[in-house]
């Protein structure tokens, strides 16, 4: 098998969604008995001093789905109309999924406006 380069890489997972990244990462994981989340708990740890600098100047934040509540069709359809390019099974995968993130970093307006949409539909949101 040829080997590809970074540039390379990035132009085949830019083309993918989010659920197939997602699955990409769960095989990944599975296939070299690796952790993704590991960097980033390893990370956090590490700069304790550091987080009140940044929740100063954070201007991308991350709309996650916590849960889909009672009205999980109207979930779904908010959740397609948000994510631009989701089909419905994959906007139902991740709906059924949840916890999972909707959108990551977005301008501060752009979550607050996801947030209101899914939340009024139904959906148990956060905004990190």
């Amino acid at each position: 098998m040829a080997k590809l380069s970074t540039e390379e890489l990035l132009e085949v997972f830019s083309e993918m969604t989010l659920l197939e990244l997602s699955g990409f990462v769960k095989a990944f994981e599975e296939k070299f008995e690796v952790t993704a989340a590991a960097p980033v708990a390893i990370a956090a740890a590490g700069g304790a001093a550091a987080p009140a600098e940044a929740a100063e100047e954070q201007d991308e934040f991350d709309v996650i789905l916590e849960g889909a509540g009672d009205k999980k069709i109207q979930v779904i359809k908010v959740v397609r109309e948000i994510v631009s390019g989701l089909g419905l099974k994959e906007a139902k995968d991740l709906v059924e999924g949840a916890p999972k993130p909707i959108l990551e970093k977005v301008a501060k307006e752009a979550a607050e406006a996801a947030k209101a949409k899914l939340e009024e539909a139904g959906a148990k949101v956060s905004v990190k």
